[in-house]
């Protein structure tokens, strides 16, 4: 019976094993599931939309996540949303309060993974960690140019299983904006505020809807479907050089079921298990 089941499981792509790892241990259960490649099938990003503001005295508790997160070296794909409130600009301001009232935020910092889970201890990796998996029905590759004050991008998602109803969203990052962060936490070092902070994945401009993204059709098992833009480059990068582009499909509940981010002048390929 034992051998059923475990056959079972494995071809779902999941062995029921003991807990190994402090990361994923439940006290309430005896095992956790380990997720097993499938052939055919491409990697799961986790996307991060950090709402934020230079003025926020405990938005550095994300910012120090984040950093974990790329120590790491986690497939994620971090988006700083700046905002202002009404006694504090933020110099990177971006117009969200749509997408505010859709997700509920009620306060700075804010925490997203895949515009549904809250990122609620940002000071570990390990819900971050969850979202992450090795088999996805649909996968994303980036392809872009810069040229003469353009950009050129193309956004390709493919299909190994029927969809019906996403909607693709796409973002225009910057790394690199300086500007001092205010901060009430422990974190880098207790400064208050950080002098010259460097304020990265800064969200600059969404070629997009923001809130329900842009449909795509055509979205069936075994097919390619690609979106292109042809966009001059937003008067609000400060340097082209530190651009960068977050591309995630939503399904019907307004989940984001797979992320992924790239420089300029990249052309990528899916991420696809052997």
């Amino acid at each position: 019976m034992r051998k059923i089941l475990f056959a079972a499981i494995t071809f779902l792509g999941l062995i029921n094993v003991s807990c190994i790892s402090n990361d994923w241990e439940d006290n309430s259960v005896n095992s956790a599931v380990i997720e097993q490649p499938i052939s055919g099938k491409f990697l799961k990003n986790v996307l991060i939309e950090d709402y934020t503001g230079t003025w926020c005295q405990y938005c550095p508790r994300v910012l120090h996540g984040i950093k974990q997160v790329e120590s790491e070296q986690l497939r994620a794909y971090p988006v700083s949303i700046h905002r202002s409130v009404a006694s504090s600009p933020d110099p990177y301001n971006f117009p969200a309060a749509p997408l505010e009232q859709l997700i509920g935020v009620t306060g700075y910092p804010t925490a997203m993974l895949n515009r549904k889970v809250l990122w609620d201890n940002e000071i570990s990796t390990t819900e971050v960690k969850n979202q992450i998996k090795l088999n996805a029905d649909l996968g994303i590759a980036l392809n872009s140019t810069i040229s003469g004050g353009t950009i050129n991008l193309s956004v390709n998602v493919k299909f190994v299983s029927n969809f019906s109803d996403l909607k693709l969203v796409v973002y225009v990052l910057e790394d690199g904006l300086i500007y001092n962060q205010v901060n009430a936490t422990s974190f880098f070092g207790g400064q208050n505020p950080i002098i010259n902070f460097e304020h990265d994945h800064v969200l600059r401009a969404c070629l997009t809807d923001l809130v329900n993204g842009d449909a795509l059709t055509g979205t069936n098992a075994g097919a390619t479907v690609t979106k292109n833009f042809t966009v001059t480059i937003p008067t609000n990068i400060a340097n082209v050089a530190k651009m960068n582009f977050v591309a995630f499909v939503l399904d019907a509940t307004g989940k984001a079921i797979n992320v992924r981010g790239s420089a300029p002048n990249v052309t990528q390929t899916f991420q696809i298990n052997p």
